[in-house]
């Protein structure tokens, strides 16, 4: 940021658009105002000052309709790690921040969550608990299993910090190697010994359709999928088609479209467990949310360089 935010008049102060009460901040600095307002239901009087605009958790096109009448606009600041839905409407000049950091805990719980729920045969005990039907069987355990996270970011340690107890062997891809990550070019050759692949990684144009019949084809018989990123990354038909074979299960937090279609082959396809993009959504969301913003707020009012910037 360029300056400091000085004190003075409440209309000289620069207004910050939030979508929760202020007061959840805990400290928010005294040299900014506040409105809580969601753009998507009323636009109030005061779109061209808002200087930090903090959109909605739950995302959509009615959340960026209202970026061109704010002429006064600074940053975005969004609650979502991925901001695919959001970057191409950002104005030229504005910084767009993620929300980097508020849903690790949330999503690497579902993520293990699913993992187990889907070796260890939950769905199926769910069904039988429903018919009274007592069906004892022996199931694949995580335990000496060798996974693969796709997309080592943030989210992904946090993935691999909740695996690690259970005596597995985890292999770690992002984009470019580092130390102890291999570049997601390597995939081919990893994805033969995988025996869960973890996908967490963002979408883009590199990533959109990543998983297509040659990637799922790779997978040894008896392989688990499970997508916490972003629906357009897995080519769906293809996935049923593996699915339908039995050779491979899979488990989805994320499909594309959202919502699943009563009419998607999804919902028939044997050995996939799905649920409905809650990730991010649970009791651990909203304290690093505000703890976020309250800490970017402050580097704002001061001046100071904002954290997770992907643009501008």
């Amino acid at each position: 940021m360029d300056s400091p935010v000085s004190g003075g008049s409440a209309s000289d102060r620069p207004l910050i658009w939030l979508p929760f009460d202020p007061a959840e901040l805990g400290d928010p600095p005294q040299a900014l105002r506040y409105e809580v307002v969601d753009p998507t239901r009323e636009v109030p009087d005061s779109v061209a000052e808002v200087a930090y605009y903090v959109t909605p958790y739950q995302m959509g096109a009615s959340v960026t309709d209202v970026l061109p009448r704010m002429s006064g606009l600074q940053v975005v600041q969004t609650l979502t790690a991925g901001v695919d839905a959001v970057r191409p409407r950002v104005p030229s000049g504005v910084t767009l921040c993620s929300g980097r950091g508020i849903h690790d805990a949330s999503t690497a719980e579902l993520a293990v969550t699913l993992v187990l729920a889907s070796l260890r045969g939950v769905p199926g005990f769910v069904r039988d608990h429903d018919r009274r039907e007592w069906n004892q069987q022996w199931y694949p355990a995580l335990a000496d299993r060798h996974v693969l996270i796709v997309g080592y970011g943030a989210i992904g340690e946090a993935i691999e910090a909740r695996l690690a107890p259970f005596e597995v062997t985890i292999t770690k891809v992002a984009r470019s190697a580092r130390d102890g990550v291999h570049a997601i070019a390597e995939l081919p050759d990893l994805l033969p010994s995988a025996d869960v692949v973890v996908l967490i990684v963002p979408l883009t144009d590199e990533t959109r359709g990543l998983v297509d019949a040659a990637f799922l084809g790779r997978l040894r018989d008896g392989a688990l999928l499970v997508n916490v990123s972003r629906g357009p990354v897995v080519d769906q038909d293809a996935l049923v088609a593996e699915l339908t074979s039995g050779r491979i299960t899979a488990a989805l937090d994320v499909v594309d479209p959202e919502p699943l279609p009563s009419s998607s082959p999804l919902w028939g396809a044997p050995g996939l467990l799905i649920s409905p993009h809650v990730g991010g959504t649970s009791s651990a969301m909203w304290p690093r949310a505000h703890r976020l913003v309250r800490d970017q707020l402050h580097r704002f009012a001061a001046g100071e360089p904002l954290a997770n910037v992907v643009q501008g």
